[in-house]
This record gives C-alpha cells, sequence and structure tokens, in this order.
C-alpha cells in the first residue's frame, strides 16, 4: 500500500469514528435499529488486504468504540470476528475471473449482488455477535433477534448509501 492509499485509510477511519461516537449513538430506529457506521471503515477496505492487518485494524476499531461506549470488550469481539470472517466471505463471492490486486470493496465495481450479499452477511454476523455478547443470556431473546434483524437493515442501508455517494465508479489503476 502506498502512503496515500493508507492516508486515505486514515482519515476514512477517523471521519467514521467522530460519526459513530458523535452522531449515531443517538440514532436509534424505534428503540431497535441501531447504525453501526464504522463497520465501513472494515468492510471497504482492500480486498487482498493481509489478514493480520485486517484483524489488528478491526481490533483497534471495536477497542476505540468500547472505550468511548464503555462496551467492555464487545464491539471488539464482534468487530475481530467480522474481521477475521471477511476473507472467507470474500473467498466464497469470488468472480470468476478472480480479483485484482487493486479492488477494494465498491458496489459501482462489483455490482450490486455481490455487495449485497457480502455487506449484509457480514453485517449480520457483527450484529449477531454483538448484541448477544450485549445480552448476555437468553431472557430478552425475541427482541434481541429483532434488533439484529432492525439493525443489519438499517446499517446496511447506510452502508450503500455511503457507497453511492463516496465512491468512484471506476476501478482504481493504483
Amino acid at each position: 500500500m502506498n502512503s496515500i492509499r493508507i492516508i486515505g485509510h486514515a482519515f476514512r477511519f477517523v471521519v467514521l469514528m467522530a460519526m459513530q461516537v458523535l452522531f449515531m449513538h443517538s440514532l436509534v430506529l424505534f428503540d431497535t435499529g441501531f447504525c453501526f457506521i464504522y463497520l465501513a471503515f472494515l468492510l471497504f477496505l482492500p480486498i487482498q488486504m493481509p489478514p493480520v492487518l485486517l484483524l489488528l485494524l478491526a481490533f483497534v476499531t471495536g477497542f476505540t468504540l468500547d472505550i468511548f461506549y464503555d462496551t467492555g470488550g464487545i464491539h471488539a469481539a464482534a468487530t475481530v470476528l467480522l474481521a477475521y470472517l471477511r476473507p472467507y466471505i470474500l473467498l466464497l463471492l469470488t468472480p470468476r475471473d478472480g480479483y485484482d490486486q487493486n479492488d477494494s470493496v465498491n458496489l459501482h465495481i462489483m455490482g450490486w449482488r455481490w455487495f449485497l450479499v457480502y455487506s449484509f452477511i457480514l453485517i449480520f454476523l457483527h450484529h449477531l455477535t454483538f448484541f448477544f455478547l450485549e445480552l448476555a443470556g437468553i431472557k430478552l431473546i425475541g427482541f434481541t433477534l429483532l434488533k439484529i434483524v432492525v439493525s443489519t437493515l438499517f446499517t446496511g442501508i447506510v452502508l450503500i448509501i455511503i457507497q453511492l455517494l463516496f465512491f468512484s465508479r471506476r476501478r482504481s489503476s493504483r
């Protein structure tokens, strides 16, 4: 990765974390739908990202939110699981011609079907982990399942909007 791309990813990290902490924490749909916009940082990283670096970035991302939200490692656990499963989901969704070396997750380049399957599987698994760790039991399992589904849809729609607004329609030549 060249230094410009690293600076771009660092800037995206800071902006998404600031948005999560300052705005998204208060934005809740009907007391069930939570938007975890910070997942965009992990989901939109380059496809060929080394797994160890991906896991480290996921831990730092989750741990940062755990510090701000005082959640005791729940965000870190869920984001590390997401980062661990991401290469397997990418392998499962590999196009016939494979991925280019410089490909990143981009709705315009990879297509709607690929992007929706990729993002919603990983968002769902993250939310499943996060909300069941938060629950720490099975007392409110029905409400927790509702929170998982609504939050997955809410986060997924917000990430689609981010892709449509801020990501290039051209394949990167870097």
